[in-house]
């Protein structure tokens, strides 16, 4: 069953373009994460956070990828952390035009 990950966190690095320019190569490579449909980036300047929504094949492979993007983070300096995983109602997002057909 599809699911849907949302991490978002305190960011105060470059946004916009900018921040385009800086994770491209980290864009690529989210494309090669194990089960990882796709991934919409996600920022609020006046916030200060950034983040993403993403569509994975199975609960197992968003929580790895969780697990594995949130110790990236802290490595890179980045605390509170949000992580959070739902699963998709198929049936009800197609009604509303969601891009969860597997």
């Amino acid at each position: 069953m599809a699911v849907i990950m949302y991490v978002d966190f305190p960011h105060t690095g470059a946004f916009g373009e900018e921040m385009a320019k800086q994770m491209t190569d980290l864009a690529k490579s989210i494309n090669d994460e194990l089960g990882m449909i796709w991934k919409v980036w996600t920022q609020n300047e006046a916030d200060k956070t950034a983040g993403g929504v993403y569509l994975f094949d199975t609960r197992a492979n968003a929580e790895k990828y969780l697990t594995m993007h949130s110790n990236r983070l802290s490595q890179w300096g980045y605390s509170d952390i949000r992580g959070r995983i739902f699963e998709v109602n198929e049936t009800l997002s197609e009604i509303n035009k969601g891009p969860v057909g597997l």
